[in-house]
This record gives structure tokens, sequence and C-alpha cells, in this order.
């Protein structure tokens, strides 16, 4: 079990939905990874994560595909590439990751609760 958190502890980690608008390849990442662009609306605008999600994903299958993420993470340098928002996903039976969403669209930028 993890540890325990509070309410509050909880409501600082700002988990928002965005939309994927931009998918490239991420070739000198040191495990397989696609350089995404994902639209959060109008107020957090667009963010640039790295994304360890090839195993399940195609470039093609990804564009438009709305996405959770954490957005209050400071950047983090990957390689010459700045993520700006960490995405968020479950590991399946092998580790690879599965992204989670909403089951229906919602407005970019909405937050988790």
């Amino acid at each position: 079990m993890s540890d325990v958190i509070t309410f509050s502890d909880f409501e600082k980690v700002d988990i928002r939905v965005g939309t994927i608008i931009e998918v490239e390849p991420f070739p000198e990442a040191r495990k397989p990874a696609f350089k995404l662009k994902i639209d959060f609306g109008s107020t957090i605008g667009v963010k640039k994560s790295s994304a360890q999600i090839t195993t399940h994903y195609a470039p093609e299958t990804l564009l438009g595909r709305q996405v959770a993420a954490v957005v209050n993470f400071p950047p983090r340098q990957i390689g010459r590439f700045m993520s700006e928002v960490l995405t968020l996903g479950f590991p399946d039976a092998d580790g690879s990751v599965v992204l989670i969403g909403p089951s229906q669209t919602v407005p970019n930028g909405g937050k988790l609760f």
C-alpha cells in the first residue's frame, strides 16, 4: 500500500486533459519514445512531452487523442528535448505504457478531480 496523503496533497498535483496535436519520433532517447505536443486549451496552451509509448501506439493513432498529464512539474531535460508535462499511463502486463484519458471528449485544460 502507498503512503497515505491528505486531500490538500492531492490538490497540489495539477492533472489536466489535453489533445495530442503533433507526434514526432525521438530516436535519440535511451528508450523508444515519441515527442508529443499537447494542446491544454487557452489557459495552459500547448506543451511538449516525451512519452515512452511506442509499444502500443503509432503516431497516426495518437493525433487527436485526449490524454491526462501532470502540468505543474518543473520541465525536465531529456537529451536535447525539454519535456514540459508528464503524460500519464498505466503499465500493461509486460510493463509497456497504456495511456489514460477521458472516455468521452471533454474541453482541453479540464482539471482532474
